[in-house]
């Protein structure tokens, strides 16, 4: 199946420069893509109703209308799997990626290298979706996307694997037995926690929040590392 990526950007020329980069990018990589793209959130939304097929989302931000941290809210809200990257002039909305967990920030004018390496971070972040973890729990066998996990929490001799809805498997082990099958997603967060940092909803100097409503405390000395860790994703 093809790769589908959306363009959403109001400005013809900016998507006809984007449409040029993604076909390049494609014939370069000798890569199958679906490109498609709409003027507005709003016809966006429309096609996404009828067809929810959607890999890559390259997102403008001011938009009339329904602006793209507006759309990209409703569209994480509903599907956390889609790669979402803003596109934008303007550096005053990079905070409202926590909220999206946004891939990457694109400032206009977009450099050819840099939307490349974008693009390639986008396709390893697809292959690592098929990435799973097996581990033993409650006297079964349990296969888990790390794509659904938001983070281990290490107690005595055991480790809870918590994930995006909620769910808690507890396993025998250490925290450090998980850290070599997990992969760059995954901080070391302290002593008691790895955190799957595409997850993080919000962070402050004393709590990380995740979509399924759980709170875990920031360690002393963590705060900057975590968001210098998250930056350098972006």
């Amino acid at each position: 199946m093809a790769y589908r990526i959306h363009i959403v950007d109001d400005s013809p020329s900016d998507t006809e420069y984007l449409l040029g980069l993604t076909e390049d990018f494609s014939k370069k990589r000798g890569l199958d893509f679906d490109i498609r793209h709409h003027s507005s959130a709003e016809s966006f939304l429309f096609c996404y109703e009828e067809d929810k097929t959607c890999d890559l989302l390259l997102l403008d931000i001011e938009m009339p209308g329904m602006d793209g941290v507006t759309l990209a809210k409703h569209i994480r809200s509903k599907n956390e799997k889609i790669s979402i990257v803003f596109i934008t002039g303007y550096s005053d909305y990079i905070g409202e990626g926590y909220d999206v967990s946004a891939l990457h920030y694109l400032m206009k004018p977009v450099s050819k290298e840099k939307f490349e390496q974008v693009l390639d971070r986008a396709l390893s972040r697809r292959q690592m979706e098929d990435r799973t973890v097996i581990f033993k729990a409650n006297s079964e066998t349990v296969c888990i996307s790390l794509s659904c996990i938001c983070y281990f929490e290490s107690f005595r001799n055991y480790v809870n694997a918590v994930t995006e809805d909620g769910k808690i498997y507890t396993i025998r082990g250490t925290l450090s037995s998980y850290e070599d099958q997990v992969d760059s997603r995954f901080m070391r967060v302290g002593r008691s926690y790895l955190v799957n940092l595409t997850k993080l909803r919000r962070i402050s100097k004393t709590e990380m929040t995740f979509p399924n409503g759980s709170v875990l405390p920031v360690p002393r000395g963590y705060y900057g590392t975590i968001n210098q860790a998250i930056i350098k994703k972006l």
